[in-house]
Parts: structure tokens; C-alpha cells; sequence
């Protein structure tokens, strides 16, 4: 099968942690495309991200929310979008606990919007593509064993699942009603340079190297499988050359830890500089939070046999790197918007 060819690629939410980081592995992959970057650059969303290609003259940013529906259209019709690759979404489960209407603005209006203008511009060509980033918690919780699989039934959980399961919803529609050639990709919990300090392994870094408590949700059992975001967007160009349309893939690290022991090594390897070296006693029970799912734990068979997609980065080795990442990069942590 020959590999799809896109001209002018539009990224939703590319300033954020995933979409930054694709960006970067397109550019290092030489992939001669026209980048389009649209984001509304929340906290979570960072210029910094992408300082080093800011000037790259096939590279363009717009300041957008995808809510904005004229604006993102003015975009789509100037640079010709064939292809857009989505990933602008509210993605924090405590966040969406605490205010759910920004996830449902953002993840199925937004999603709708975008559907709606490539409806609109698509109807009449052929070498198109939709792609949707959506995430392993739809399918809810999992029990000591089991997998994901990609016909396991949806179930979410909280606010933030149920939006991204309605935006999964909408998309595979748009296929099967309007023909739309879309794609979509769930994958398992990503970590990896410049995530923002609310998800674990950042948050549990940065505390660490403050001298701040380590909190741990419950009893901190909850398993949460773990995937290098290089290998996630690696796994994300396979699905764009090559996947079927109106499919979806399972994207998984197939790396599996108890958010406690998880922490446990962060600290074990943190404590190799002596200044950290005692870093467990920080480690705090907190009350858990309402509907934490048990456990997550994708199959990715599908992508591995029919794409020939694989994991690059074994875990340790993909852990020392962020550690270090985060440690090496001050400027960007000073930089990063905590006032949100």
C-alpha cells in the first residue's frame, strides 16, 4: 500500500504537550509538509513549545479557539487544509470534575465545528483526511485483568471521558453519514518533554526537586499504562499514511504501573543525585478523587499488525529522559502559566 500525502497539514491544539511534541517529529522526520498550528494557547498550551521552529517558513500559527467557527474556517480556506490531525481538547480529569462546561465546549463543540467546515470543503475531494486524537478512558475502568481493545464497549467515567467519547461519537458519524475519511487513535496515558505540571510524572518531578509533598490519590493501587509520546506520534504518522478509514486504533505503551510505585521510581532515580536523595519521605495519601478508574491497560495488536508500528523506548529509559528534560529546562518550567 502506497503512503498517503498531505500538502497543508492544519494541527489542533499544537502548542500543547502531545501536539507540540508531533510537531517536533514531523520536523525531525524531514516530513515537507505545511504545518498549520491552531491553538487558543490556554495554560496547558505553550509557545515555548515550539520557540526552535517559529521561523520555519513552511510553519504557521493562528491564536485560535476552535469554538470560534468563522475564524477556524478563514484558516481552512487560506491554506487549503487536506488533512487536519486533532488534538485540542480539555484533557484533565480533576479539572473537568471541578468545572465540566470548558470540556464540553471544547470537545464536542469544537470537534463539531471542525467536522462541520471539512463537510463543507471536502465534499468534493478525495485525498482528505480527518484524524482524531481521543484517549483510553472511554472505555472506563478495568478490572486485575483485561485489555482495551477497539470494539470494547464505551464507558466513561467522568466529565472529561464522556466529552472525549461524544467527540469519538461524532466523528465516526461523519464518516458513515457524509463519507467524511476520518480516523481515530485512543491511546494510553502519554509522558514525555513539555507536559504540563498537572499530569503525575512532571507534577511528581517538580515536587521533588521543590521539596514540595508527593500526592498520591487513595490507596495509590490505580494502574495506569504508560507511553512514550515520541512512540505515540510515530504511531499517529503510520495511522495517517496508512490507516483505514472510519478505523480506529488502540496506541498503547504496554507499560503498566501502580501510581505509587511509579512514584516510588521517580524517586529512586531522582535519588541518584544526592540532592534528591531523600525525597520518598514526601510521598502523601490524599482523599481520592470521585470515579477514579481502577486501571487502563491497551491491546494495540491491531496497529502492530497492520500498520507495523512499535514501540521505540523502553520504559526506564523513556522515564530517565523526561526526568532529566525536566531538570535541564528551567526556563520553561519559570515560563509555564500557573496562573490559570
Amino acid at each position: 500500500m502506497s503512503k498517503r500525502t498531505f500538502q497543508n497539514i492544519l494541527i489542533t491544539g499544537g502548542s500543547g504537550f502531545i501536539g507540540s511534541n508531533f510537531i517536533h517529529f514531523l520536523y525531525k522526520k524531514d516530513y515537507s509538509v505545511n504545518i498549520i498550528n491552531v491553538d487558543k494557547l490556554t495554560y496547558a498550551g505553550n509557545p515555548e513549545n515550539l520557540k526552535s521552529i517559529e521561523k520555519n517558513k513552511n510553519y504557521f500559527f493562528y491564536n485560535i479557539d476552535i469554538c470560534n467557527y468563522q475564524a477556524l474556517e478563514e484558516v481552512f480556506i487560506k491554506h487549503e487544509i487536506d488533512c487536519v490531525v486533532h488534538f485540542a481538547a480539555e484533557s484533565h480529569v480533576d479539572r473537568s470534575i471541578h468545572g465540566p462546561k470548558d470540556f464540553i465546549l471544547t470537545n464536542i463543540i469544537g470537534t463539531f465545528n471542525l467536522l462541520e467546515i471539512c463537510r463543507k470543503y471536502w465534499n468534493t475531494k478525495e485525498k482528505v483526511l480527518f484524524h482524531h486524537i481521543s484517549t483510553d478512558e472511554v472505555y472506563g475502568s478495568l478490572d486485575d485483568e483485561g485489555f482495551f481493545f477497539e470494539n470494547t464497549p464505551y464507558d466513561p467515567r467522568s466529565p472529561y471521558s464522556a466529552s472525549k467519547a461524544s467527540s469519538d461519537h461524532l466523528v465516526s458519524a461523519y464518516f458513515h453519514t457524509y463519507g467524511i475519511p476520518i480516523t481515530i487513535s485512543n491511546c494510553s496515558n502519554n509522558y514525555g518533554p513539555y507536559q504540563f505540571p498537572e499530569k503525575l510524572i512532571p507534577l511528581i518531578i517538580l515536587n521533588i526537586k521543590q521539596g514540595k509533598p508527593l500526592p498520591i490519590y487513595g490507596d495509590g493501587k490505580n494502574i495506569r499504562d504508560w507511553l512514550w509520546v515520541d512512540d505515540h506520534c510515530s504511531a499517529i504518522l503510520k495511522i495517517i499514511q496508512n490507516g483505514k478509514f472510519g478505523d480506529t486504533y488502540n496506541i498503547g505503551g504496554e507499560n503498566e504501573w501502580e501510581n505509587i510505585t511509579l512514584v516510588k521510581k521517580i524517586c529512586s532515580i531522582m535519588a541518584e543525585r544526592e540532592i534528591y536523595e531523600r525525597c520518598e519521605k514526601l510521598i502523601t495519601y490524599v482523599k481520592d478523587r470521585p470515579g477514579h478508574d481502577k486501571r487502563y491497560a491497551i491491546n494495540c495488536d491491531k496497529i502492530k499488525s497492520e500498520l507495523g508500528w512499535t514501540q521505540s523506548v523502553d520504559f526506564e529509559t523513556g522515564l530517565r529522559k523526561t526526568i532529566n528534560w525536566y531538570l535541564e529546562n528551567n526556563n520553561w518550567i519559570e515560563n509555564i502559566k500557573t496562573d490559570k
